[in-house]
């Protein structure tokens, strides 16, 4: 899989269909856990499906994850896009 990484964004600023890998996750240790326990930590590739409101649903993997509002504005990811 030949990608470029681009800048660093929140989740919450990608649009529908983009692919980022999480890069930090701005909080503390629940936010950790509860992320771990979803299966999303740093160096995860994820996908955006949908927008539910100020949240998301994005794919990991086979795995679809609802993420609310204000983890989407926690995790800090690298757009991956794809080569022309």
């Amino acid at each position: 899989m030949d990608q470029r990484v681009s800048t660093s964004l929140t989740l919450a600023q990608l649009p529908v269909g983009a692919c980022a890998v999480v890069t930090r996750i701005v909080g503390g240790h629940e936010l950790h856990r509860k992320l771990r326990g979803l299966g999303i930590r740093l160096g995860t590739e994820l996908r955006v499906e949908h927008r539910r409101g100020s949240g998301l649903v994005v794919s990991a993997g086979n795995t679809r994850i609802a993420l609310g509002g204000g983890i989407v504005e926690k995790l800090t990811v690298s757009r991956l896009d794809q080569p022309s």
